[in-house]
């Protein structure tokens, strides 16, 4: 019975960001629009994973899919968490695969790009400014530091 739970809660864990930004597009989320919780974004995702339509649906524009969107700043956290040691070392010298992916999923458009290596590189000790700094810690300073950057504004809602 133990071996059952743990197998369960460990297939379920993938799911578990659903919750607070929920599934998104595709069949999953037509079907269950407009329904709250946890067990209907579960079953919303889940819905989306096994007919694989969510991906298809971004390509093509259907399925209440937007491909265009920008991504959330959950996305951006969600890397941050992954790779914060990485992004750290590229803030610090202005560049790098880390930055340039993080750049890419708070969606800065290419011609702003070196802007934003350079913004991060000269504020990177108010952006790292503790030893432990965590995802969400690092996502408030980087949007406050855009924010009150001309050409970084946009991006930042």
């Amino acid at each position: 019975m133990k071996k059952l739970i743990i197998a369960t809660a460990l297939a379920v864990t993938p799911f578990l960001s659903y919750a607070d930004t929920g599934p998104g597009c595709g069949w999953g989320a037509i079907l269950f629009e407009g329904k709250d919780g946890l067990v209907s974004n579960v079953l919303a995702a889940t819905t989306n994973g096994t007919l694989g339509n969510q991906t298809f649906g971004m390509t093509s524009g259907t399925a209440g899919c937007d491909g265009e969107k920008t991504v959330t700043m959950s996305a951006a956290d969600d890397f941050l968490n992954n790779n914060m040691e990485k992004v750290a070392k590229d803030m610090a010298t202005g560049g790098g695969e880390s930055l340039e992916t993080l750049a890419g999923l708070l969606g800065i458009n290419e011609s702003d790009k070196g802007t934003f290596f350079k913004v991060t590189q000269q504020n990177f000790v108010k952006i790292f400014n503790q030893a432990d700094t965590g995802s969400k810690q690092v996502l408030t300073s980087l949007k406050s530091i855009m924010q009150s950057d001309e050409s970084l504004s946009k991006y930042v809602s």
